[in-house]
């Protein structure tokens, strides 16, 4: 979702843009394989930035122990791999924009979060961890690295608000567990303009929040989505039903509170383009 996005931006103003697929069957694709990185080392010669988003679908169901081996997997060994590969190419990117999460910071409470707070702990925060890791090799060979650590990306064509949509227009939308916990979210035009930014921001290295400035508690979060569908939001999900249907994956991904706010941007001078919840679901939704 937010590649596709990011590609049509980019051709929009007028870069050259390569995909990087597993089968390289479309021309000017370069091929690449999470599992041994770079194929044809030559068609990665050159770029002025490569963006990875690559990895497995966190929320495609409950976590089993197989499902958290590749989730781990499909981030690390494949940022690992593409990281080797684009350490020993004789020309280099300038920069590697890197996806990572706020998942990085845990269950926080009401504790305001920027990107110099420390990681927290559990699945997640492992995983990032591990994932922003894996990018040393570009590091050490001189590419400046930046993680994005995404909170909840919003676009009607896809991610966490498309799965809510359905039942939210049939008025059966409602609150996860008591409410209370906080929603980081970005719209995905400021996530793509997130990413141009950093791109093309010399300072900005490590990580970035990609989060608007006003993240908001999953209680508002119900109402103003109700208020902008003129639907009902009476309903509530109990967290023990979450718990009971989902597993560590509620608590991690649903039940978990994550306050977090974009210092990077904001004094770097990214300006976004909706800044709060209900503008942008207008926007996204009209």
């Amino acid at each position: 979702m937010i590649g596709s996005a990011l590609v049509a931006a980019c051709q929009a103003r007028g870069d050259d843009v390569v995909r990087a697929r597993r089968s390289a069957g479309q021309m000017g694709d370069v091929a690449w394989n999470p599992e041994l990185g770079l194929v044809e080392r030559a068609q990665w010669e050159g770029h002025d930035a490569v963006v990875h988003l690559a990895g497995e679908n966190i929320a495609a169901g409950r976590w089993s122990a197989e499902q958290k081996a590749r989730i781990r997997a499909s981030r690390v060994e494949g940022t690992r791999r593409l990281c080797e590969g684009l350490s020993r190419l004789e020309r280099p990117p300038r920069v590697l924009a890197c996806a990572s999460a706020i998942g990085f910071y845990g269950n926080r409470g009401d504790a305001v979060l920027d990107e110099s707070s420390p990681a927290g702990s559990g699945f997640l925060p492992e995983v990032c961890q591990q994932w922003e890791a894996a990018a040393e090799p570009a590091r050490q060979a001189g590419i400046r690295v930046v993680h994005l650590r995404f909170g909840i990306v919003l676009s009607a064509r896809g991610g966490a608000l498309a799965r809510m949509l359905p039942a939210f227009r049939l008025g059966l939308g409602g609150r996860m567990g008591n409410g209370r916990q906080w929603m980081s979210w970005i719209g995905l035009d400021d996530a793509v303009g997130g990413i141009l930014h950093v791109l093309g921001t010399e300072g900005v290295q490590g990580p970035v929040n990609m989060v608007s400035p006003q993240p908001v508690t999953n209680r508002d979060f119900t109402r103003t989505l109700g208020r902008v569908l003129r639907r009902p939001t009476w309903l509530a999900l109990p967290a023990m039903a979450l718990r009971l249907a989902l597993g560590e994956m509620a608590e991690e991904l649903l039940l978990a509170s994550t306050r977090v706010v974009p210092r990077v941007l904001n004094e770097t001078g990214y300006r976004f383009v909706h800044g709060d919840l209900e503008t942008a679901l207008r926007a996204l939704l009209a």
